[in-house]
């Protein structure tokens, strides 16, 4: 007998959803070998995602099989080399969505505005406008610091549990980059704090002497995204942060309503 037309609707609808579940599942199953570190054993995924080990070993054969996986000889899975290309790519075409914020930002506040994100354990600068003044600060788009001595390293990890970022810390250690550097786990984790209360976070010479850096997260970003404006000492007093800190949390909350919308 023909197969009718509906169940053969029906039938794609439910290969369909298979297929749309299939992808979910898989995209979980990377975000949390990300979050923990890159690098996971199958028992530890089914305890975290709460799938059973079968299915979870079917969509891990299928990631590496495609590159975005690898198997180590240990067992375990690690992301693989074929995720680079594609985290390069978004995070170009995410400082290109941010560079009319943060030219905005330049045009209020007159000094450099950058953008930044949280890759792992380090803050990597992935667009930048710079200031118009003669004297003024200047981060290559690409560059990598350690979160502990930078402004925007305070305003996204304010947002990580206190024993997540003590493992951070860990890994990372807390080499002093001027004599200003926070350099222990228990005074970072105040001045955490302390962002939390403020709403933003300040580098006070802490990455480069006479240098201050005020930055805010961007709420709701796809990924964990913080901008900022970087200049002189003398020229970001505690008045000009009186009047630029609001200006940063306007802009940042609008490039999020953005990122959403491209979304």
């Amino acid at each position: 007998m023909p197969t009718s037309s509906a169940s053969t609707t029906d039938s794609a609808k439910s290969s369909g959803g298979g297929g749309v579940q299939s992808l979910e599942r898989a995209f979980d199953l990377l975000e949390r070998m990300a979050d923990a570190g890159g690098e996971v054993g199958l028992s530890e995924l089914s305890v975290t995602s709460g799938l059973p080990l079968p299915t979870i070993h079917r969509l891990m054969r299928t990631l590496v099989a495609c590159g975005y996986v690898r198997q180590q000889p240990n067992r375990r899975y690690a992301l693989g080399p074929r995720l680079i290309r594609l985290g390069e790519s978004a995070s170009r075409l995410l400082g290109t969505w941010a560079r009319p914020h943060l030219a905005r930002l330049v045009e209020e506040t007159g000094e450099t505005a950058n953008m930044a994100l949280l890759d792992g354990d380090e803050i990597v600068y992935v667009a930048q406008v710079p200031s118009k003044h003669s004297m003024r600060m200047f981060t290559e788009v690409g560059r990598r610091a350690l979160p502990h001595s930078t402004g925007v390293g305070k305003a996204l990890l304010a947002g990580v549990p206190d024993d997540e970022v003590r493992a951070l810390l860990a890994r990372t250690g807390m080499p002093a980059a001027t004599e200003r550097t926070i350099t222990t786990p228990e005074e970072f984790l105040a001045a955490l704090a302390q962002v939390r209360d403020l709403g933003y976070a300040l580098d006070d010479s802490e990455q480069e002497m006479g240098v201050r850096c005020l930055a805010v997260s961007v709420p709701g970003s796809p990924t964990a995204a913080a901008i900022s404006i970087s200049g002189p000492a003398g020229r970001l007093t505690e008045e000009a942060t009186e009047k630029i800190v609001p200006v940063l949390q306007q802009v940042a909350a609008e490039l999020s309503q953005a990122l959403a919308s491209a979304g």
